[in-house]
């Protein structure tokens, strides 16, 4: 026989709290969202440090002249800046959002161009994201065009992470691992420079743009290695002031 005398407090979904319950479950209500937000905080600080990298907004639009080179993929080589990129820098070119700017660069390869627009920048990486139309992207209208030097640096087998360059350079934190694979996809191909973060310097450099050794863009297999830990071997080339590593794309492999 059951004992009908046990009057302990029992929830029901339909009626209210039970006054004996009251106490105990906003404590558990506290406990678990206190408990989440230690999880959180722990997650959070374990992270490595994003860098500092972002859009310099606070410099305002950048009106540069330079020498417009456009494979593997858009860079400017400045040869008249203003008081945040100075002439000799050489610096990554995209468009807004996740595109690039290879339809309208190409025709200007070579030649001595204006661009406008907002600088992002991560240590010695620069870009600008470069305004639409004319307003971004013309012919100068006065000056003379000067050769770009090349430097062969030799064949190096490398290892790191391909990144996008856009995202990396700022408009993004941390802007590389895993976590961005997709983004990263989008924005490669959309037509943004690809970086390779380098566990080993080169000159002392660690960031380079990519290609291929016949100075084209990344063949789309090759996005199914983006953020992630591989070793690929190619030549590494400086152009004034920008490191190049042209990949062999069958040498790719994920690093142990």
């Amino acid at each position: 026989m059951s004992d009908s005398s046990n009057n302990d407090p029992f929830f029901v979904g339909y009626l209210g709290i039970p006054k004996g319950l009251r106490f105990f479950l906003a404590a558990a209500a506290l406990l678990l969202i206190g408990g989440f937000g230690i999880l959180a905080l722990s997650i959070g600080t374990a992270q490595n440090d994003p860098g500092d990298a972002s859009f310099e907004f606070s410099w305002g639009p950048q009106t540069l002249t330079g020498i417009l080179q456009a494979a593997p993929y858009p860079i400017l080589h400045v040869t008249s800046g203003s008081k945040h990129i100075p002439a000799g820098k050489t610096i990554l070119l995209s468009g807004n959002g996740k595109r690039g700017i290879v339809p309208r660069a190409t025709p200007l390869d070579g030649q001595l161009v204006q661009v406008t627009g907002i600088a992002l920048k991560r240590g010695d990486l620069d870009m600008l994201q470069l305004r639409g139309g004319t307003n971004g992207l013309r012919k100068a209208d006065a000056g003379v065009g000067q050769s770009i030097s090349i430097k062969a640096l030799g064949r190096w087998r490398l290892t790191g992470e391909i990144c996008d360059g856009k995202c990396l350079s700022g408009a993004m934190r941390p802007g590389r691992g895993l976590s961005h694979k997709a983004c990263a996809n989008f924005c490669l191909r959309g037509g943004i420079p690809p970086v390779f973060v380098s566990s080993a310097p080169v000159e002392g450099r660690n960031f380079f743009l990519m290609g291929t050794l016949d100075d084209k863009a990344l063949p789309p297999d090759v996005l199914n290695h983006v953020a992630t830990y591989i070793s690929v071997e190619g030549v590494v080339e400086r152009h004034g002031a920008m490191h190049i590593f042209k990949i062999d794309p069958a040498s790719v492999e994920f690093a142990k």
